[in-house]
């Protein structure tokens, strides 16, 4: 279960209840086309999730959703090209993780 402040991005998790995100004026991700990305910070996020506000959550929510449709459309796309493998472990090692 992801605790509140993660957000999923094209270079894996970004946790912006961090302290390092304090002064982060970038977008959460610079490679998504979302409303939460095209209109708010890092570090505003961060404020949002540090003062328990409901709108951390409907941005963050908002971000994550169209992350996951992105990554079903890629994925969709891979297995057309017959690439799926490629793709999983193109994933797999931007997210830090080992293929078993």
């Amino acid at each position: 279960m992801q605790e509140i402040g993660t957000a999923l991005t094209s270079h894996g998790k970004v946790v912006v209840r961090n302290q390092t995100y304090e002064r982060d004026f970038s977008t959460l991700d610079p490679e998504c086309d979302c409303y939460t990305c095209r209109n708010y910070t890092r570090a505003y996020i961060r404020h949002l999730v540090k003062a328990n506000e409901i709108l951390a959550v409907r941005l963050l929510s908002t971000h994550n959703l169209r992350f996951l449709t992105r990554l079903m459309e890629n994925v969709r796309e891979a297995i057309e090209n017959d690439s799926l493998l490629d793709f999983k472990k193109e994933f797999y090692k931007k997210y830090g993780y080992t293929e078993e």
